[in-house]
């Protein structure tokens, strides 16, 4: 029997089950999905409060170092950029859609809800983003659940709410009464690794159950993911400004849009930046990594490279300086 470490949430439970579902049928055996509660699963205060980044993730890498479960599925977005000792992120699944959606009860664009309107989320980077698309709308610090975050609209306590379309996705969880807005991301870039799911696992586990886990790894979305890590890697060591950024591998170009906004959508420096990985190097699925070298730095070290180089041009630019 295989362990998977997860949140409590209905959102974890159901992308958790998926990786079950796919990492049981590669290595014939049966995989529990073990709960594991969080500070951020009990705690009310806002996520930045707590911490932001890693505040979900840190009860559950313990969890797995201690030997309770034999590996962990995150979203992406939700891990911090630097290594956690002793482990390993063995697999990055297929990515699902990145973008972010406005719920609203009407339909109406986010750019036209009137002066007043109020719309809830927990992202500084979201609430930057608001403010450039619609100044006239008051951007509510929410927590909980989706469940709860969209009841709050259908029950007219908030005007729309923005939330990643692929954790709606994944729960089929829009009621009746209730419309999408998808927001683009060359305008409004999301979270790195939004859309991601992250299956970690400790470094000196099992090779039968490691071979297993890299099964379900898709070359083009870790490649993808490394690139948007390196830039908000880079920018923490010299802005603390909310970060929006995506990148996409097409063929063997790789495309990384970048952007850093003042907190009260005053300013913003972005960037946009294409290599190609295909001079000496061949993407292999399922390989781990993403990846194999025909020549020099595989095609993740590249894409982290370029991440980093989009963030040194952002703080080049001024973007340490966003405030």
């Amino acid at each position: 029997m295989i362990r998977l470490g997860t949140r409590r949430s209905a959102l974890a439970l159901a992308q958790s089950q998926r990786v079950a579902d796919a990492l049981s049928a590669v290595a014939g055996e049966p995989v529990e999905l073990v709960p594991v509660v969080s500070e951020g699963d009990v705690s009310r205060a806002s996520l930045s409060q707590l911490g932001g980044t890693g505040v979900f993730a840190t009860r559950l890498r313990e969890a797995l170092l201690a030997g309770e479960c034999d590996l962990l599925v995150h979203s992406l977005k939700d891990l911090p950029t630097a290594p956690a000792p002793g482990l390993v992120i063995a697999a990055i699944p297929a990515r699902e859609d990145a973008r972010d959606v406005v719920v609203t009860r009407d339909g109406t664009p986010l750019h036209e809800l009137p002066a007043g309107s109020v719309v809830g989320t927990g992202s500084p980077r979201r609430i930057a983003q608001l403010r450039i698309r619609n100044h006239r709308v008051e951007a509510r610090d929410i927590r909980g659940n989706i469940d709860s975050r969209l009841a709050r609209v259908k029950d007219a306590e908030l005007d729309a709410v923005v939330l990643a379309a692929a954790g709606l996705a994944r729960l089929g969880a829009i009621p009746a009464g209730l419309a999408l807005e998808p927001l683009g991301l060359a305008e409004w870039p999301s979270a790195a690794g939004q859309g991601a799911l992250a299956v970690e696992t400790r470094d000196d586990a099992p090779q039968a159950l490691a071979d297993a886990i890299a099964a379900l790894d898709d070359a083009p979305s870790r490649v993808a993911v490394a690139a948007e890590r390196a830039v908000l890697e880079t920018l923490e060591a010299g802005c603390h400004a909310p970060v929006g950024v995506h990148a996409e591998l097409e063929g063997d170009l790789l495309r990384v849009r970048a952007v850093v906004y003042a907190l009260d959508g005053s300013a913003r420096v972005g960037t946009d930046r294409t290599v190609s990985l295909l001079d000496g190097y061949a993407r292999a699925s399922g390989s781990g990594n993403g990846a194999k070298a025909v020549g020099g730095a595989d095609p993740v070290t590249r894409a982290r490279r370029t991440g980093d180089d989009v963030a040194r041009e952002l703080l080049d630019r001024g973007a340490a300086d966003v405030s």
